[in-house]
């Protein structure tokens, strides 16, 4: 999927989960940062492009080890005994990024380094992707406004 895609899933989970979290701006951050991360292993995404990404893909390839619930999870387990307070808007945005991977046509292995893979019917840039976009962005204008009534009330 885009990465505009990913951003207004990962937007709509950070607006469900924002009223119980202590440290919203970290969270939010975290989360929308941590949304570009799985697309490192792209020559193709925005992160990808950057030059230390141009090292790591000489070793991983694209939907690979990166693109996995496995690595998720190690790397969450390690900012949870470190750093803490970013670990579950990391775990957030990362995971929704899976998520709506796992329902594109290329999929995701989820369970790396276990061949099995979890695809969808969605292709990247397609019209399924587009209504699935545009679902999200109404979804997150909807929970903004309720987010924002609720302060002014």
């Amino acid at each position: 999927m885009l990465i505009r895609t990913h951003l207004a899933i990962t937007l709509f989970f950070i607006l469900l989960l924002l009223p119980v979290i202590d440290a919203k701006l970290v969270f939010v951050g975290v989360a929308l940062l941590a949304t570009f991360i799985p697309d490192i292993d792209s020559r193709f995404s925005t992160i990808g492009q950057k030059k230390i990404a141009r090292l790591l893909q000489i070793f991983t390839k694209h939907r690979g080890m990166i693109h996995s619930f496995t690595f998720l999870l190690t790397i969450t387990l390690v900012l949870v005994l470190f750093f803490p307070v970013v670990a579950l808007g990391f775990f957030l945005g990362y995971a929704s990024h899976l998520f709506a991977d796992s329902f594109s046509v290329d999929g995701i292995m989820p369970f790396y380094p276990s061949k099995k893979k979890s695809c969808g019917v969605v292709r990247t840039g397609g019209r399924s992707e587009i209504i699935v976009f545009v679902i999200f962005i109404i979804a997150d204008l909807g929970l903004l406004m309720l987010r924002i009534a609720n302060t002014i009330l």
